[in-house]
């Protein structure tokens, strides 16, 4: 089965260790992945979907070497808008203005403010892929136990 992909793109290596590790709860069910920039981002895109695999979420830093995130997201959702791909802005340094853009030009689905709590982390993931899973209508089942269970099941009986 090709599994759905968690991609966390954070340049700082103690803030990226931190959201692994906040993520582990969705490991069985979700392939989880990282990268430090936005190439390196692209390069684990393409050999995810080359694989089979599917971007469900994206989580983003604003502030990354190169390109920053608020210009990715807008950019991915520009070039992507069909795959339905969850975005989750995660920073602390992201102005108004910037976050605004985002929102409206990137189709951004949730903002995180650094720093952030385990169980706010988890809830916002766990109730973006669960509205993924629901808008690409596919099969609840494999999901019911790392993501909103009752609201899958609700889906699943209409």
């Amino acid at each position: 089965m090709n599994k759905l992909v968690l991609l966390s793109i954070e340049d700082e290596r103690e803030v990226r260790d931190a959201l692994l590790r906040d993520l582990k709860p969705f490991a069985d069910a979700f392939r989880i992945e990282s990268a430090e920039d936005i190439p390196e981002a692209e390069e684990v895109i393409a050999e995810c979907e080359a694989e089979g695999d599917t971007l469900a979420l994206l989580l983003c830093d604003h502030v990354l070497p190169g390109e920053d995130g608020i210009d990715f997201l807008i950019r991915y959702h520009q070039d992507h808008p069909e795959k339905g791909t969850r975005k989750i802005l995660v920073t602390g340094q992201a102005g108004h203005d910037a976050t605004i853009q985002a929102v409206n030009q990137g189709r951004l689905h949730y903002y995180i403010s650094k720093p952030w709590t385990e169980t706010e982390l988890q809830d916002v993931v766990r109730e973006e892929l669960t509205e993924y899973v629901i808008e690409q209508d596919l099969d609840p089942l494999p999901y019911i136990q790392s993501l909103n269970g009752p609201k899958l099941l609700e889906h699943l009986s209409r």
